[in-house]
């Protein structure tokens, strides 16, 4: 493992030398705009490994994407080997349609500390609720990023992290979800403490989620990558394209349903990510991302 082929494959070219916050918001906007989040593997018929070297191997060699646990995975080793203090923390993702949290942990974020300040660096929640930039741990205060604006809640040591979503643009609104499309909402993302973690601690989890039949990952087929002005997704057959703050504090969310014979062109020129087995996309949940 070697931290210039690293930066090779998230198009890092800037300085290292010193771990500041610069520095960690370059390298890390960098990764998120390379690196997909995707779910691919298991409807591809391949495992998800909880190994550091495995990780490493399909990000930056094969050039494929991951989910949190391999993500963030990946960042936190980036980032400890530059001399960042780094740990790594354990979330509850919030599911609207239940309108509660998961029971268990399910999604892997990092803490880092600078000059006493902790930032939430999450580079693995993918989607339109996906950090732009770390995020200062304080209760209470807005924090503005371009997919918008972002801030945490404390109580009683348990941290809860929200998003307030512009409204939305739909030129071909007839494909989209009936509920709260056009709204500006709040929504919650998920809850966590400020317990570390091992990485062996999401090992069961990690299997869960590729296997139980109820997972949203297996229901779902799911990739998204962060680009230059917003996001784009392919979830199942939906190619979601949306363009932040596109005018009147809206943003422009184009969607395109695609047939069988587009999925391999898409991953390729949308994601730049070629897969070796045959992909099977599935959208069999009504859970929404968005």
């Amino acid at each position: 493992m070697d931290i210039k082929e690293y930066f090779a494959r998230i198009s890092y070219r800037g300085s290292h030398d010193k771990p500041d916050l610069e520095t960690l918001t370059e390298i890390f906007q960098h990764h998120i705009r390379a690196v997909p989040f995707e779910n691919l593997s298991i409807h591809c018929g391949e495992s998800i490994e909880l190994d550091l070297a495995a990780t490493y191997n399909k990000i930056v060699r094969k050039k494929r994407g991951g989910w949190c646990m391999e993500n963030n995975h990946l960042l936190s080793w980036a980032l400890k080997t530059l001399g960042y203090n780094v740990a790594l923390l354990g979330a509850k993702v919030y599911v609207p349609e239940h309108d509660a949290y998961a029971d268990d942990i399910d999604h892997l974020l990092l803490k880092v500390v600078l000059h006493d300040k902790s930032y939430i660096v999450d580079g693995g929640f993918g989607m339109a609720y996906q950090l732009w930039q770390p995020m200062e741990l304080i209760s209470g205060k807005d924090q503005p990023q371009t997919p918008g604006i972002f801030r945490f809640l404390e109580e009683n040591g348990t941290w809860y992290l929200e998003k307030v979503k512009r409204k939305q643009y739909v030129p071909n609104h007839s494909n989209t979800a009936p509920h709260n499309v056009d709204k500006e909402v709040c929504r919650r993302v998920y809850l966590f403490t400020l317990q570390p973690l091992d990485i062996e601690e999401f090992r069961a989890r990690n299997l869960h989620l590729q296997t139980a039949p109820d997972s949203l990952f297996v229901t779902k087929s799911i990739c998204s990558l962060q680009t230059a002005d917003g996001v784009r997704a392919l979830v199942g057959w939906k190619l979601t394209e949306i363009k932040y703050n596109y005018k009147d504090n809206m943003d422009l969310v184009e969607i395109r349903i695609l047939a069988d014979e587009e999925m391999e062109k898409t991953l390729k020129e949308k994601f730049n990510i070629i897969l070796d087995k045959k992909f099977v996309p599935i959208n069999t949940s009504r859970l929404s991302l968005f």
